[in-house]
């Protein structure tokens, strides 16, 4: 494998250190965990003992995703504390008329590499470096661009196949780094419970098996953290972006079914959005907006308060949510279907299915903490007060965590 390298010679192909003169070294690490896709009461399956005992030694509780449920749009919330109507990454596939002919999705990597897409917030990591302090990033979304002019003094280029016993090694590898080097915000990321979810459906035994790997690499985390002396000494944040819900196939719209030909642009998925071509307007409002069986369409400016989303440029003419469960599927050469023994997200994030996990562990918080419901945007406040760093302005607040708070001394 071409990832078997050095830690140092990873370093020096991929790393950019910020110029700041002085570094923090006093504040307690932060590792900021993000497993993709896993839903709440996944932690009650019994298969996931190492989380379990990391949230009897902290604060857990279940996680509101922000509108909409999907994956670039919350991580980027996790780390500014903003709303995707506010951070401006709207969903996983996105257009703006500042950049004409270029659509923003997952696979475009000049795209997610292009500082223009992220502008709208200021991640944790660059707050950090801003004010002293290290940070790494071993995957997250954003964190390949960089951002006001400023990138992680250690970062990735997304890597799917990077295997796990590496993404921990590297981790502690940080850890191992002399204080006046050392990161004291790092993150890391997992995708396997996410694809699990959405190839096999939420229920699956393959889901389990992916819990149990991931909790397996997140041991292996904890008991380095352990052999070096910092058990209980560094601040580890679990979370994820979402959750998943098992698809209904006979829920399914078939756009094709609905709107003519070359009559709007439009992006298909649980949310899909649509801006009516020239001399369409009216007949595309006309089909969207009438009721619907399994999917409900709304114009930007009338979207339910409760989503906090729609006032973004980037937010298209028209949205369309399907029913949890569902998917709007776009038309397509190929006449590709989502699997129905499948699962996604996207979702309205008031549903069950979509709730997140949150776990928090370290000296700066109480032990055996149940948190009720929160939003996610209140995370990042919970970042910035670990780490001793002056936040920015955000949609979140801290209140939510004052219950698992230490007081500091």
């Amino acid at each position: 494998m071409r990832y078997l390298l050095p830690l140092v010679l990873i370093f020096l192909m991929v790393t950019g250190c910020a110029s700041v003169p002085q570094h923090r070294t006093e504040t307690p690490l932060l590792i900021l965990v993000s497993i993709d896709g896993f839903r709440a009461d996944y932690l009650e399956r019994g298969v996931t003992p190492n989380l379990k005992r990391l949230a009897e030694t902290g604060a857990s509780g279940p996680m509101r995703p922000s509108f909409p449920s999907l994956t670039y749009p919350n991580h980027y919330t996790l780390v500014t504390g903003l709303r995707p109507d506010h951070h401006g990454v709207v969903n996983n596939t996105m257009r703006d008329d500042g950049q004409p002919g270029v659509t923003f999705r997952m696979a475009n990597r000049a795209a997610v590499e292009d500082a223009f897409w992220w502008a709208g917030g200021k991640p944790v990591w660059v707050s950090a470096e801003e004010q002293g302090m290290h940070a790494a990033t071993l995957f997250w979304p954003g964190s390949e661009a960089p951002n006001h002019g400023v990138r992680p003094s250690y970062w990735f280029t997304y890597n799917e196949d990077l295997p796990l016993p590496e993404r921990v090694s590297t981790i502690l590898g940080w850890v191992d780094l002399p204080p006046e080097q050392r990161p004291g915000f790092m993150t890391l990321y997992y995708s396997d419970v996410d694809h699990a979810g959405h190839d096999f459906g939420p229920d699956s035994p393959e889901v389990d098996a992916a819990l149990a790997r991931v909790d397996a690499s997140i041991g292996a985390l904890l008991d380095g953290l352990k052999a070096r002396g910092l058990e209980g000494k560094v601040h580890v944040i679990i979370v994820s972006d979402h959750g998943m819900a098992k698809h209904r196939p006979e829920t399914f719209v078939k756009l094709a079914d609905l709107l003519p030909p070359d009559s709007a642009d439009m992006l298909g998925g649980q949310v899909a959005g649509f801006n009516p071509k020239p001399g369409h307007e009216a007949e595309v409002e006309a089909i969207l907006l009438r009721p619907h069986d399994h999917m409900t369409c709304w114009r930007k400016a009338k979207m339910p308060v409760r989503f906090r989303y729609g006032r973004h440029p980037r937010v298209p003419k028209i949205n369309c949510l399907a029913d949890v469960g569902g998917y709007i599927v776009a038309p397509s050469g190929d006449g590709w279907m989502p699997k129905p023994e499948g699962g996604s997200h996207g979702y309205d994030p008031d549903a069950v299915e979509m709730r997140a996990i949150f776990i928090a562990s370290g000296p700066g918080i109480k032990p055996g903490v149940k948190l009720k419901l929160f939003d996610n945007v209140d995370v990042y406040s919970l970042e910035m007060a670990l780490l001793d760093l002056k936040p920015e302005a955000s949609d979140g607040t801290l209140r939510t965590f004052r219950p698992a708070l230490r007081d500091r001394k």
